[in-house]
């Protein structure tokens, strides 16, 4: 008989959300939380997009995952009424050399099921974006955004209604495999060890470390994680888009786009700046002249003195720069 049957490590949105899956199929779950809050790291650090699932290779698990899961989400968020909207996306070309990128999207995106992708020429994409400057775009209308902090509380919500339980403070001192589980030691300020039947490591950028510590786990096995620090900057004054708007994605992410949030807070990233461990979460303010560069292309009108600093999220990656 062991203490706790199922151990969550991590309540970030994949964290709840399996945890909630694990309590409503019947399991006794255990979500243990370093942090003093929910979703504190990459679930609240990102741009709070629901992605349609038009980037990734066919076939590729994360092809199926982004489609599968954006479907399930929208349905999940209108079911319960939690804050949402479908408000599409522009990708857009400010070139003719970048519309075979926006070739290859399409051809992805149809590949993978995605159906709902259309050309704009540059008349179309201006009478939908008067703003915008480019010479043709994708426009994915199942592009949204979420609150994501909303999502995840009711998600710990239906985990707890299910039985399940949240321990925030709580990171694993050490861990052990035993013949039929694991002995976890428990820190924070009430240190204790308990015999576990299942875990799942879901600890985001910290699960490699996490995995790291597991005694006997050859270190060999353990994946060796890269920093992609991706910084935002939010602007002041007036909204200028009803959509979401992206430039054609670059090597380490999507490029700096311009997101809307449920309240109608217009932000522009993430950038990529790679850093050598995941707690540099300072925006530097001098990194606003290469913001304004890359948004003009898209943007011209964007005013001086427009963006300020605002927040920054950490991308875990397994190839770095020069991978």
């Amino acid at each position: 008989m062991h203490d706790i049957d199922c151990l969550v490590i991590g309540a970030g949105v994949v964290g709840l959300a399996t945890a909630r899956a694990l309590a409503l199929a019947g399991r006794e779950v255990v979500i243990a939380e370093a942090a003093e809050g929910i979703g504190t790291q990459t679930s609240a650090r990102n741009s709070e997009v629901i992605h349609a699932g038009i980037y990734y290779p066919p076939g590729s698990l994360k092809a199926k995952v982004c489609v599968e899961g954006r479907k399930r989400l929208y349905a999940y968020l209108r079911e319960r009424g939690l804050p949402h909207k479908a408000c599409g996306k522009l990708i857009v070309a400010t070139s003719a050399s970048q519309k075979p990128a926006l070739e290859t999207i399409m051809a992805r995106a149809q590949a993978s099921g995605v159906d709902s992708l259309r050309w704009l020429d540059a008349a179309e994409a201006k009478a939908r974006e008067p703003e915008v400057r480019c010479e043709i775009a994708l426009l994915s209308p199942e592009t949204g955004v979420v609150d994501s902090h909303a999502f995840m509380l009711s998600l710990l919500g239906e985990c707890e209604a299910a039985g399940g339980s949240l321990a925030l403070n709580t990171p694993i001192a050490a861990w052990r495999r035993e013949a039929d589980g694991f002995s976890v030691d428990f820190g924070g300020d009430e240190p204790a060890t308990y015999t576990v039947r299942t875990i799942v490591n879901s600890a985001g950028h910290g699960a490699p470390k996490l995995l790291g510590t597991l005694e006997g786990f050859p270190p060999a096995h353990v994946p060796v994680q890269h920093y992609a620090k991706g910084n935002y900057f939010a602007l002041l004054g007036k909204q200028p888009f009803s959509h979401l708007v992206y430039p054609v994605p670059e090597a380490a992410g999507l490029g700096i786009h311009a997101t809307i949030d449920m309240g109608g807070r217009v932000k522009f990233g993430p950038d990529v700046e790679w850093v050598q461990h995941d707690q540099d979460l300072v925006v530097d303010p001098q990194r606003a002249e290469k913001f304004y560069a890359a948004i003009r292309t898209y943007w011209p009108a964007l005013p001086d003195g427009a963006l300020v600093a605002d927040y920054a999220g950490i991308r875990p990656k397994l190839h770095d720069s020069t991978q």
